[in-house]
């Protein structure tokens, strides 16, 4: 019979997972939160650190509450509504400062108190879903199994009114629900066939030519199908007056757009900008971002439109998906030398690695700024400011 070990857990992991200690080594435990004690059983053990599985919370912490979702600790979507807001909040600023200590090796930086743009529910404008004998559906935490949803508390409004819509969805494989909170106008993107007519939903809905608009910073702006756009549109305004800030673009400027997608900070940052080229390589943001921009367009992958583009840019922004810029894109920025680099990111290790390589080239982080794009979940955006070092 394994051990159950009756631990304190004082700290927050990357990733959402509770920290103990034990003999040196930290346990990461999902489920368990800061403040906790609680006994738990050691499931994997490795060199530098072990992992368990809460068996029972002995005494709760402070900041535990009741989930308000009944498909809580199933359904993989959200696995922090067990926590109060303002601790969730303070975990997410300490993990962007831990991580760029340990992944980054930068301790003297500016990293400021995390922004909460908006609700801590009801603020996604897009939800992603399975189906399952015909009823919508979410994948189970850490597993290729689903978890049938009749409602999401994470939905904007609109969505969870359309859920008590959709009926029976054999036939399809999934869909999405999207919808811009500024306009109004809600869309089904659906992947599959419905055996009958589905009038009675009160939106369009269509494959992936299908498309909708949301207007963020006082511009309209139309998304396609499943193309990208940030999924919390109260977030993605505060995400447009940060780059501003960390752009601090003046006229006369040259400024690149480097992973523009359909061009949310090409079309709001940009503009007063003497000269603006917009580098992207999605089909389905190509689309977009001809639409919603006048500027030049380069279609490429990062890395190839960089390599081509001579060095003489003023400000370069950056918004890489989750895998981060990587070390071809940060030599390729390097070797360019613009005088700011905005960066967005989506993923806190990854940037911590970018932030590294580019400080290590000749650049200064002078800021960090965290955003809780994606409340009661782990998950961290963070707008930064890299000057060039003169």
């Amino acid at each position: 019979m394994t051990d159950i070990l009756r631990l304190d857990i004082d700290a927050m992991a990357n990733g959402g997972d509770g920290i103990a200690r034990r003999d040196g080594k930290a346990v990461f435990v999902p489920g368990a939160i800061p403040g906790d004690v609680a006994d738990i059983e050691i499931v994997e053990v490795k060199k530098r650190f072990e992992r368990g599985r809460l068996v029972e919370i002995v005494e709760a912490s402070p900041s535990r509450v009741e989930p308000p979702c009944r498909y809580f600790g199933e359904c993989g979507g959200c696995s922090w509504q067990h926590a109060d807001y303002a601790a969730q909040l303070t975990w997410k600023t300490a993990t962007v400062a831990g991580q760029l200590r340990h992944l980054g090796g930068i301790g003297d930086v500016d990293v400021r108190d995390i922004i909460a743009p908006g609700d801590p529910y009801h603020y996604r404008n897009r939800i992603d879903l399975r189906v399952d004998r015909g009823r919508p559906a979410l994948m189970r935490g850490g597993s290729n199994q689903v978890v049938p949803i009749d409602v999401c508390l994470l939905a904007d409004e609109a969505i969870v009114e359309l859920f008590g819509r959709l009926g029976d969805l054999r036939g399809v494989d999934r869909l999405s629900l999207r919808t811009g909170v500024n306009t109004g106008e809600t869309i089904i993107v659906l992947d599959g066939e419905l055996p009958i007519s589905s009038d009675d939903w009160g939106v369009p809905f269509g494959g992936d030519d299908i498309v909708f608009h949301e207007i963020v910073a006082g511009h309209a702006f139309q998304i396609t199908g499943s193309a990208f756009f940030q999924n919390n549109t109260a977030g993605a305004e505060a995400l447009v007056e940060l780059v501003r800030e960390a752009a601090t673009i003046e006229a006369g400027d040259r400024v690149l757009d480097a992973y523009a997608g359909g061009g949310l900070f090409t079309a709001t940052v940009a503009g007063d900008a003497d000269e603006v080229v917009a580098i992207e390589s999605d089909p389905l943001a190509l689309e977009d971002l001809l639409v919603n921009t006048e500027v030049e367009v380069i279609e490429a992958t990062v890395a190839d439109g960089l390599a081509e583009l001579p060095a003489d840019w003023d400000v370069v922004m950056v918004d890489p998906p989750r895998v981060g810029l990587g070390p071809e894109v940060t030599g390729l920025l390097v070797e360019l030398r613009p005088a700011v680099i905005a960066s967005v990111s989506c993923d806190v290790a990854s940037f911590a690695r970018d932030a590294a390589a580019l400080i290590a080239g000749g650049y200064h982080l002078e800021w960090v700024q965290p955003v809780d794009m994606f409340p009661q979940t782990p998950h961290i955006e963070t707008v930064a400011r890299f000057s060039l070092r003169r």
